[in-house]
């Protein structure tokens, strides 16, 4: 066990390691550059998904947008979740919800 685990002292404060990743996602000829966090909870309400990776971009914002998301037991199956989901849906940035 790490040592920052210990700064917590109640198991609902949801103390998490924030780990920052970064990728492209190319449409045709455009670049798209997708910000993901994966929170590492020491105390995680579902103990079998202690990781959750959350981007900082909707996807398929013409069907109302979706934010790509991912848990997992590791931070390689939380993030390879996210990353599908990025890869999964378009990303249009001037498309009207619902349009």
């Amino acid at each position: 066990m790490t040592e920052w685990k210990f700064a917590q002292r109640n198991e609902n404060e949801r103390l998490a390691q924030v780990h920052y990743f970064s990728m492209i996602k190319v449409q045709g000829d455009q670049q798209v550059e997708f910000g993901i966090k994966v929170y590492e909870y020491f105390t995680p309400a579902d103990p079998s998904m202690p990781y959750f990776a959350v981007a900082d971009k909707k996807v398929n914002q013409s069907a109302g947008g979706y934010t790509p998301t991912g848990w997992g037991h590791s931070l390689l199956e939380a993030l390879s979740a996210c990353m599908a989901s990025i890869r999964r849906f378009p990303y249009d940035p001037g498309a009207a919800p619902g349009s």
